[in-house]
């Protein structure tokens, strides 16, 4: 039977009905009811705290790590240091000539005949070329002829006159004094035929082309039987015994180029160099190239054809000490230039000086002392970022 719960107080029944009054009362006794068991996780809860432990400790690493803030950027140092500087222009030129000059007629015709080749040594006054002068030989001749008419008249003038004299008293004043005029005019005229002579010669001799100068025939421009007038360039002569280096200086560093300037120069095809300096700046910027035309004369003679190319190092200037930084360590803004310095593990910005110019590395004149621990490459720092140290 399933035990019944007892009720404090009252009797204890049976499914029978009470209990016999001669029986002892006893208490009630029912067993005690066994605890619950508690109850087996299940393996989702299981799963879910081993997710959790596992998430807490990756934030915990995180948190320790912390990943995403910004570590020390590697950078190349290099230390600030004073030493022998030299700041150098370094143009490309061409050798040419000092002194050539480029031959034209002086009259108009055809090229009757051509007496040199390019490359020929010529004499000053020497011929070089003709032009037909046919036609200025026959007017020589027209006014060779007026001369001999006019010396005709002027000595029949003078025997006219003379007769005259002889007559004395016998003849009229007037008639004298006409005879006198007359020679005199014939004097004149014989004077005018006799420039007219004089020039028609002259004019006659620059059908002769002649070299103005002794040197050598660079360049042919022309051929016989071409028709050429005074504009035409019959041909170049340059005098190469005294060569020099013709090259262009940007106008940015114009002021910086003077005459004397010390140059180290080196033809093209040769290893050897050539020293020598500045021997000609010119006074005006071409507009066009923004060019300052600079000639360079060599110490010593050289032997090179006219037109080739000359690599030129001109010394601007010369420092027994001055600290240098690679042009990459400088940052420039509308406040001035700028490098970084590494302290303590940090990039420091400093104010610099720096003598701009057309090279890898750049001297700075203030703002930088020796034994600082300069950045070589500033790109993309920033004041007080944390840098680890790279030596080159």
């Amino acid at each position: 039977m399933t035990p019944q719960k007892q009720i404090p107080g009252l009797a204890d029944t049976t499914a029978n009905g009470p209990a016999p009054a001669d029986e002892a009362r006893l208490p009630a006794v029912r067993p005690p009811s066994p605890e619950p068991a508690p109850p087996a996780p299940s393996g989702r809860r299981v799963r879910f705290w081993l997710v959790g432990i596992v998430l807490a400790g990756a934030l915990g690493l995180g948190l320790y790590l912390q990943p995403w803030g910004a570590g020390p950027v590697s950078v190349a140092v290099e230390i600030a240091a004073a030493a022998p500087v030299t700041r150098v222009l370094a143009v490309n030129g061409r050798i040419a000539a000092l002194r050539s000059v480029d031959v034209r007629a002086l009259v108009t015709g055809k090229l009757a005949d051509m007496r040199v080749s390019e490359g020929d040594a010529v004499q000053a006054g020497g011929e070089l070329a003709r032009i037909d002068a046919a036609t200025q030989q026959a007017m020589l001749r027209q006014v060779i002829a007026g001369l001999d008419a006019a010396l005709v008249a002027e000595a029949q003038a003078k025997d006219t006159y003379a007769r005259n004299q002889a007559l004395g008293q016998n003849i009229a004043r007037a008639t004298l004094e006409t005879a006198a005029r007359a020679v005199q005019t014939a004097a004149q005229d014989v004077a005018r035929a006799a420039a007219f002579v004089e020039q028609a010669q002259v004019q006659l001799e620059n059908f002769t082309i002649r070299a103005p100068m002794t040197g050598t025939v660079l360049t042919l421009n022309v051929d016989p039987g071409q028709s050429i007038d005074t504009a035409t360039v019959l041909m170049t002569i340059a005098d190469l015994d005294e060569l020099v280096v013709e090259t262009s200086v940007d106008e940015a560093y114009a002021t910086q180029i003077r005459p004397g300037l010390v140059a180290v120069m080196q033809l093209a095809g040769e290893t050897d160099t050539h020293t020598g300096r500045v021997s000609f700046v010119s006074q005006r910027v071409d507009a066009a190239t923004g060019g300052l035309a600079v000639k360079l004369a060599f110490d010593d003679p050289v032997m090179a054809p006219i037109g080739l190319t000359v690599t030129t190092n001109i010394i601007v200037d010369s420092r027994d000490a001055a600290i240098t930084a690679p042009r990459a360590a400088i940052q420039t803004d509308e406040t001035g230039d700028k490098v970084f310095v590494l302290i303590d593990g940090f990039a420091q910005q400093r104010p610099v000086s720096v003598i701009d110019w057309p090279a890898a590395r750049l001297i700075v004149a203030d703002g930088l002392l020796p034994g600082e621990v300069l950045i070589a490459d500033a790109t993309g720092l920033t004041q007080g970022q944390a840098v680890r140290a790279v030596q080159p």
